[in-house]
Protein backbone atom coordinates (compact mmCIF):
# COMPACT_ATOMS: atom_id res chain seq x y z
CA UNK A 1 0.00 0.00 0.00
CA UNK A 2 0.97 3.38 -0.29
CA UNK A 3 0.59 5.83 1.76
CA UNK A 4 0.34 9.69 1.74
CA UNK A 5 1.32 11.59 4.85
CA UNK A 6 0.02 15.39 4.44
CA UNK A 7 1.72 17.79 7.49
CA UNK A 8 4.75 15.04 7.59
CA UNK A 9 7.30 16.95 9.63
CA UNK A 10 4.65 17.47 12.53
CA UNK A 11 5.19 15.46 15.48
CA UNK A 12 1.79 12.80 14.71
CA UNK A 13 2.81 12.91 10.74
CA UNK A 14 6.03 12.01 11.29
CA UNK A 15 4.97 9.65 14.04
CA UNK A 16 3.07 8.15 11.35
CA UNK A 17 5.55 7.51 8.60
CA UNK A 18 7.74 5.78 10.56
CA UNK A 19 4.52 3.34 11.65
CA UNK A 20 3.46 2.99 8.40
CA UNK A 21 6.97 2.29 6.78
CA UNK A 22 7.17 -0.44 10.19
CA UNK A 23 4.57 -2.40 8.27
CA UNK A 24 6.09 -1.92 4.58
CA UNK A 25 4.21 0.55 3.24
CA UNK A 26 5.68 2.77 0.53
CA UNK A 27 5.35 6.47 2.02
CA UNK A 28 5.11 9.51 0.10
CA UNK A 29 5.78 12.67 2.31
CA UNK A 30 3.73 16.18 1.68
CA UNK A 31 5.64 19.09 3.20
CA UNK A 32 5.55 22.98 2.95
CA UNK A 33 9.38 22.99 3.38
CA UNK A 34 11.11 19.88 2.10
CA UNK A 35 14.36 20.73 4.30
CA UNK A 36 12.84 19.86 7.34
CA UNK A 37 11.84 16.01 6.50
CA UNK A 38 14.42 13.78 8.17
CA UNK A 39 12.44 10.38 7.67
CA UNK A 40 14.66 8.68 5.11
CA UNK A 41 12.97 6.37 2.49
CA UNK A 42 10.15 8.41 1.29
CA UNK A 43 9.16 9.97 -1.38
CA UNK A 44 8.89 13.79 -0.22
CA UNK A 45 7.05 16.17 -2.80
CA UNK A 46 6.17 19.92 -2.03
CA UNK A 47 2.71 21.48 -1.47
CA UNK A 48 1.51 24.00 0.27
CA UNK A 49 -2.44 23.81 1.19
CA UNK A 50 -2.94 27.91 0.82
CA UNK A 51 -2.15 27.70 -2.72
CA UNK A 52 -4.14 28.00 -5.29
CA UNK A 53 -2.27 24.43 -7.17
CA UNK A 54 -4.35 21.46 -7.25
CA UNK A 55 -3.74 18.92 -4.53
CA UNK A 56 -5.01 15.64 -6.69
CA UNK A 57 -2.06 15.48 -8.79
CA UNK A 58 0.00 15.47 -6.02
CA UNK A 59 -1.23 11.54 -4.36
CA UNK A 60 -2.21 10.40 -7.96
CA UNK A 61 -0.11 7.34 -7.11
CA UNK A 62 -1.28 6.87 -3.48
CA UNK A 63 -4.28 4.73 -2.00
CA UNK A 64 -4.78 6.47 1.02
CA UNK A 65 -3.88 9.73 1.98
CA UNK A 66 -3.26 10.91 5.74
CA UNK A 67 -3.81 14.13 6.55
CA UNK A 68 -2.69 16.35 9.52
CA UNK A 69 -3.30 19.70 9.58
CA UNK A 70 -3.12 22.65 12.46
CA UNK A 71 -3.48 26.05 12.31
CA UNK A 72 -1.50 26.60 15.54
CA UNK A 73 2.20 26.84 14.43
CA UNK A 74 1.22 30.34 11.85
CA UNK A 75 -1.54 31.57 14.28
CA UNK A 76 -4.41 30.15 11.28
CA UNK A 77 -7.10 28.16 12.80
CA UNK A 78 -9.16 28.88 9.70
CA UNK A 79 -7.11 26.45 7.64
CA UNK A 80 -8.24 24.15 8.94
CA UNK A 81 -12.20 23.29 8.35
CA UNK A 82 -11.14 25.08 4.58
CA UNK A 83 -8.36 22.09 4.06
CA UNK A 84 -11.01 19.39 5.12
CA UNK A 85 -13.07 21.34 2.23
CA UNK A 86 -10.61 21.58 -0.35
CA UNK A 87 -9.39 17.61 -0.13
CA UNK A 88 -12.60 16.22 0.22
CA UNK A 89 -13.30 18.08 -2.96
CA UNK A 90 -9.76 17.45 -4.59
CA UNK A 91 -9.72 13.46 -3.73
CA UNK A 92 -13.70 13.17 -4.72
CA UNK A 93 -12.76 11.62 -8.47
CA UNK A 94 -10.34 9.05 -7.15
CA UNK A 95 -11.20 6.29 -5.18
CA UNK A 96 -8.82 7.41 -2.61
CA UNK A 97 -9.72 7.36 1.49
CA UNK A 98 -9.01 10.71 3.43
CA UNK A 99 -7.73 9.67 7.04
CA UNK A 100 -8.14 13.46 9.07
CA UNK A 101 -6.08 13.68 12.21
CA UNK A 102 -8.79 15.48 14.20
CA UNK A 103 -8.90 16.89 18.08
CA UNK A 104 -10.54 15.27 21.50
CA UNK A 105 -12.95 18.59 21.71
CA UNK A 106 -15.65 17.56 19.67
CA UNK A 107 -15.98 14.19 21.62
CA UNK A 108 -19.44 14.51 23.28
CA UNK A 109 -18.88 14.37 26.79
CA UNK A 110 -23.37 14.23 26.82
CA UNK A 111 -25.37 13.82 24.25
CA UNK A 112 -24.80 16.73 21.72
CA UNK A 113 -22.46 18.35 24.23
CA UNK A 114 -18.95 18.56 23.16
CA UNK A 115 -15.94 18.42 25.25
CA UNK A 116 -14.67 21.92 24.25
CA UNK A 117 -17.28 23.30 26.39
CA UNK A 118 -16.62 22.27 29.49
CA UNK A 119 -15.63 24.85 32.23
CA UNK A 120 -11.79 23.27 32.96
CA UNK A 121 -11.28 22.46 29.06
CA UNK A 122 -7.79 24.23 28.64
CA UNK A 123 -7.85 27.98 27.30
CA UNK A 124 -4.27 27.36 25.11
CA UNK A 125 -5.87 24.79 23.55
CA UNK A 126 -9.38 26.00 22.61
CA UNK A 127 -8.96 27.83 18.95
CA UNK A 128 -7.23 24.26 18.32
CA UNK A 129 -10.12 22.37 19.33
CA UNK A 130 -12.84 23.97 17.90
CA UNK A 131 -10.90 24.36 14.38
CA UNK A 132 -10.86 20.94 14.15
CA UNK A 133 -15.01 21.04 15.68
CA UNK A 134 -15.35 22.88 12.46
CA UNK A 135 -13.38 20.41 10.20
CA UNK A 136 -15.35 17.47 11.39
CA UNK A 137 -18.27 19.57 10.46
CA UNK A 138 -17.35 19.46 7.17
CA UNK A 139 -16.65 16.29 6.68
CA UNK A 140 -20.38 15.64 8.51
CA UNK A 141 -21.99 17.35 6.39
CA UNK A 142 -19.62 17.22 2.91
CA UNK A 143 -21.53 15.79 -0.44
CA UNK A 144 -17.83 14.43 -1.59
CA UNK A 145 -17.55 11.25 -2.76
CA UNK A 146 -13.98 10.97 -1.15
CA UNK A 147 -14.25 8.32 1.59
CA UNK A 148 -13.67 9.88 5.11
CA UNK A 149 -12.29 8.51 8.40
CA UNK A 150 -12.10 11.55 11.64
CA UNK A 151 -9.98 10.14 13.62
CA UNK A 152 -9.97 11.95 17.53
CA UNK A 153 -7.36 11.18 20.07
CA UNK A 154 -7.78 10.83 23.77
CA UNK A 155 -7.69 14.23 25.38
CA UNK A 156 -3.98 13.58 26.03
CA UNK A 157 -1.83 13.22 23.43
CA UNK A 158 1.40 12.55 24.39
CA UNK A 159 4.80 11.63 23.21
CA UNK A 160 5.97 8.29 23.72
CA UNK A 161 6.20 4.89 23.02
CA UNK A 162 3.15 2.14 22.39
CA UNK A 163 1.91 1.15 25.95
CA UNK A 164 0.05 -1.79 24.19
CA UNK A 165 -3.98 -2.23 23.72
CA UNK A 166 -5.66 0.51 23.07
CA UNK A 167 -9.70 0.91 22.61
CA UNK A 168 -11.41 2.57 19.42
CA UNK A 169 -14.73 4.48 20.30
CA UNK A 170 -17.53 6.57 18.65
CA UNK A 171 -18.14 10.41 19.05
CA UNK A 172 -18.86 9.89 23.20
CA UNK A 173 -15.91 10.84 25.00
CA UNK A 174 -14.48 8.35 27.55
CA UNK A 175 -11.59 7.21 30.03
CA UNK A 176 -10.13 4.57 31.49
CA UNK A 177 -10.82 3.04 34.87
CA UNK A 178 -8.44 5.72 36.50
CA UNK A 179 -10.71 9.05 34.85
CA UNK A 180 -8.09 9.70 32.50
CA UNK A 181 -8.56 10.34 28.82
CA UNK A 182 -4.99 9.73 26.90
CA UNK A 183 -2.82 8.03 24.24
CA UNK A 184 0.79 8.08 23.37
CA UNK A 185 1.81 9.36 19.89
CA UNK A 186 3.06 5.82 18.61
CA UNK A 187 -0.33 4.34 19.76
CA UNK A 188 -2.60 7.10 17.83
CA UNK A 189 -0.04 6.51 14.54
CA UNK A 190 -0.74 2.96 15.38
CA UNK A 191 -4.69 3.72 14.82
CA UNK A 192 -4.12 5.73 11.60
CA UNK A 193 -2.59 3.35 9.89
CA UNK A 194 -4.56 0.48 11.56
CA UNK A 195 -7.55 2.84 9.46
CA UNK A 196 -5.68 2.75 6.50
CA UNK A 197 -5.21 -1.01 6.00
CA UNK A 198 -8.50 -2.32 6.60
CA UNK A 199 -11.37 0.60 6.22
CA UNK A 200 -13.17 -0.04 8.91
CA UNK A 201 -14.70 3.03 9.93
CA UNK A 202 -15.43 4.60 6.28
CA UNK A 203 -17.62 8.00 6.22
CA UNK A 204 -17.31 7.70 10.53
CA UNK A 205 -15.60 10.16 13.17
CA UNK A 206 -13.74 7.58 15.35
CA UNK A 207 -11.74 8.33 18.89
CA UNK A 208 -8.85 5.98 20.21
CA UNK A 209 -7.82 6.29 23.85
CA UNK A 210 -6.39 3.87 26.10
Amino acid sequence: MKIAVLGATGWVGSTVIAEAKSRGHDVVAIVRDATKLTAEGVTSRVYDLQSTADFAPVVADADVVIASIGGRAAGNHEIVAKAAERLLASLANSSKRLIWVGGAGSLEIAPGVALVTSPDFPAEFKDEALAQGEALDVFCSTNSKTPWTFVSPAAVLYPGDSEGEFRIGGDAFFTNSDGESKISVADYAKALVDEAENAEHVNQRISVAY
